[in-house]
C-alpha cells in the first residue's frame, strides 16, 4: 500500500498558493485494508474514506469507463492493480494530475508541471471528453488563474466545443451546474468564467438566459459599450472589485435578464425591463435549485436598480415607500447589498469607475435620516395599531423632503 499526495493540493504548492485541502489517492490497497486500518467509508459510487486522525479523503486508485451519457455513466475500476499514473489519466487537466509520494518526490507523467511553467489549461487525455462537468471546471479554472495569464490550449478548447455540438452537456444535472458557478463566482475573474463557456458554445446550452443578452443593444448614451451582455460581463467584474460575496456577484450578473424580453423593435431601449427580470431570475433559480439568497437579492437587484439609479428624480414620498418595499428598515443589511450591486452597474461600462456613483451614499443618509425616527415615541403619545404605521410612514416623508432641501442648497 502506497499513499500519495494528488490533485490541486499538488497544483496550488507549486504555484505558491496555500493549500485549502488535501486529497490522497492509495495505490494498492482495498476497501477491507482500509476499514480494518480505522478509515471510514463515505463513497458509494467509488471508495473514498476519511482517514481516522486527520479526517481528510483517501480514495483508492481507478479507472473509469464510460458506460451511458452523462455524469453518473461510468464504472469504476478500483483493485489493487491500477497504477497510480491509470489513476492520473483519468483527471481533467495535467495541472490537476501531479502527485507528490511520501518524500515529497514530484510524480508527473502528463507534463503538468511544464504546463503550469507555460500558463497552460491542458486536457490529459481524449478521456475528458466523457465527463461534461470538465467543461465547466475548466472554465472555473480558467476564471481562477485568468490573472496570472492561463489560457486554454487549442486541443482543449476544440474538444470543449465538440462536447457541446455531440450534446454531452444536456446531461448534467442542475446541482453540477449550480455548483461549478457558484464556485466560479468566488474565483479572481468569474466573468472568464462565462465567456470560456459562450466560446465553445457551452453558455448556450447550460445559461441561455445571459447567453441571449449578448448583441441586445443598449443606448450608446448610457452605454459606451452598447451590447447588454458586454456589459453585464462588466457589471460582474465592477462587483467583484466591491464584494467577495457570490451573492452579490451572482445579482450582478443577472441583473439585466429582462433585456432578453424587449422586441426588436423597441431596440436600443428596454422598457420595462426591470420587471421581465423578475420572472426570468426566478425561472432560472428554480431551474438550477438556487438558493434562496441568491434569488432573493437577485430579483430585487432586478426590480430595483434603475429606480435607485434616478434616486434624485424621486419625490421623497417615493423614496419612503422604496425604502418599505425592499424591507430597508428591518433587513438594512438586504438593502446595502442591493446599494452596492446598483453601484457595479453604474460603473459596468466604459469608463464607468472614472463616473462618480452619488445615488449609494445618499440612498444611505436618507435611510439614517428615516432611522432617527422612532416609534416608541409615537406610543409614548397614545397612537396604536395601524395608526403607528401610517404615521411613521409620514414622519419618515417629513425627514427624507427636509434632507432633500439641504441636497439642493449645496447643489447636490
Amino acid at each position: 500500500m502506497k499513499v500519495y499526495l494528488v490533485g490541486g493540493a499538488v497544483r496550488d504548492q507549486l504555484l505558491g498558493y496555500p493549500v485549502k485541502e488535501r486529497d490522497w489517492v492509495v495505490v494498492g490497497s482495498t476497501p477491507l485494508e482500509l476499514l480494518e486500518k480505522g478509515y471510514q467509508q463515505v463513497g458509494r459510487d467509488f471508495p473514498v474514506f476519511l482517514h481516522p486522525q486527520t479526517h481528510e479523503e483517501y480514495a483508492l486508485a481507478r479507472t473509469e469507463r464510460k458506460m451511458a451519457p452523462g455524469y453518473y455513466g461510468f464504472s469504476c475500476d478500483f483493485n489493487p492493480e491500477v497504477t497510480l499514473e491509470n489513476d492520473l489519466k483519468r483527471r481533467d487537466l495535467t495541472i490537476n494530475a501531479m502527485a507528490l509520494d511520501e518524500n515529497g518526490q514530484l510524480i508527473d507523467p502528463f507534463h503538468g508541471q511544464d504546463d503550469l511553467d507555460a500558463k497552460i489549461l491542458r486536457h490529459v487525455s481524449t478521456a475528458f471528453v466523457e465527463d461534461p462537468v470538465r467543461v465547466l471546471r475548466v472554465a472555473r479554472f480558467a476564471a481562477r488563474y485568468h490573472h496570472l495569464g492561463f489560457k486554454l490550449a487549442d486541443e482543449t478548447r476544440a474538444l470543449m466545443y465538440a462536447m457541446v455540438k455531440r450534446g454531452e452537456l444536456a446531461h448534467l444535472v442542475p446541482e453540477r451546474v449550480w455548483q461549478e458557478l457558484h464556485q466560479s463566482l468566488q474565483e479572481s475573474n468569474p466573468e472568464i468564467f462565462i465567456t470560456t463557456l459562450r466560446a465553445c458554445g457551452a453558455l448556450q446550452v447550460v445559461f441561455q438566459e445571459l447567453d441571449v443578452l449578448f448583441g441586445i443593444p443598449n443606448p450608446r448614451r448610457y452605454h459606451p459599450e452598447v451590447d447588454s451582455g458586454i456589459h453585464t460581463l462588466m457589471t460582474l467584474a465592477a462587483a467583484v472589485k466591491r464584494s467577495p460575496s457570490p451573492i452579490l456577484r451572482f445579482a450582478a450578473l443577472v441583473h439585466d435578464l429582462g433585456k432578453a424580453g424587449t422586441p426588436m423593435s423597441q431596440w436600443p431601449h428596454h422598457i420595462g425591463h426591470e420587471e421581465k427580470g423578475v420572472l426570468i431570475i426566478k425561472k432560472l433559480c428554480q431551474r438550477l435549485r438556487i438558493p434562496r439568497e441568491f434569488s432573493q437579492l437577485a430579483v430585487l437587484v432586478s426590480q430595483y436598480h434603475l429606480i435607485i439609479h434616478r434616486l434624485f428624480e424621486l419625490r421623497a414620498h417615493t423614496i419612503v415607500t422604496v425604502f418599505e418595499k425592499v424591507d430597508a428598515f428591518r433587513r438594512p443589511e438586504l438593502f446595502e447589498s442591493l446599494l452596492i450591486v446598483c453601484e457595479a452597474d453604474s460603473k459596468g461600462k466604459m469608463q464607468g469607475e472614472a463616473v462618480d456613483y452619488k445615488a449609494a451614499d445618499s440612498w444611505r443618509d436618507l435611510l439614517r435620516e428615516c432611522n432617527k425616527i422612532k416609534p416608541n415615541q409615537l406610543i409614548a403619545s397614545g397612537i396604536t395599531g395601524e395608526g403607528i404605521k401610517l404615521r411613521m410612514h409620514e414622519l419618515r416623508i417629513a425627514a427624507v423632503k427636509s434632507f432633500i432641501k439641504q441636497w439642493k442648497t449645496h447643489e447636490i
